[in-house]
């Protein structure tokens, strides 16, 4: 198998384009009583492959973060497809309202995504910069380029309205 060729960065308006879809994700997610966090996964021409918001409380899977569900689909569509390299991601991007956690980073590194877009980051959980920087950890042997406060506000405006809703 031939390594890829990597995609062109994304402009910033595709990326403002792309995060208006995670947004709406989002707020979807919220609405059915989850953590308002979406993602979208893009193909390197531009393909949205997955946009999905947190599933946890709806399918209670700890697992179901927006970001693991948004990759788990795009392999699939990959692989349904005819991919070779179906669960590679190689030439994607995902974009998250939220910086990704633990996780989700892992799992970033795992698909082989070449680079994370997000709004808010998590001074709580992070893993792409803030608490940890588990993408661009030199021992491993992926990593993953990061593009950080990408509508920014109006991620971190939806997870305050959720908490405090949440408090009342």
């Amino acid at each position: 198998m031939s390594a890829p060729v990597p995609s062109p960065a994304p402009t910033a308006e595709q990326e403002h384009a792309w995060m208006g879809l995670a947004l709406r994700a989002a707020r979807a997610a919220g609405a059915a009583g989850d953590v308002p966090i979406g993602a979208a996964l893009v193909a390197g021409d531009g393909t949205v492959l997955a946009v999905v918001g947190n599933e946890r409380e709806q399918h209670h899977d700890p697992t179901a973060h927006a970001e693991v569900l948004a990759l788990r689909r795009g392999a699939e569509l990959r692989a349904a497809a005819g991919a070779h390299d179906g669960w590679r991601l190689t030439d994607c991007t995902l974009v998250v309202t939220l910086e990704p956690c633990p996780m989700c980073a892992g799992a970033l590194l795992l698909a082989r995504i070449p680079r994370v877009v997000f709004g808010a980051w998590d001074p709580k959980a992070g893993a792409c910069g803030s608490v940890l920087d588990v993408v661009r950890d030199p021992r491993f042997n992926h990593r993953v380029q990061v593009r950080a406060g990408v509508r920014s506000e109006e991620s971190a405006a939806l997870l305050r309205g959720f908490f405090a809703a949440q408090r009342d």
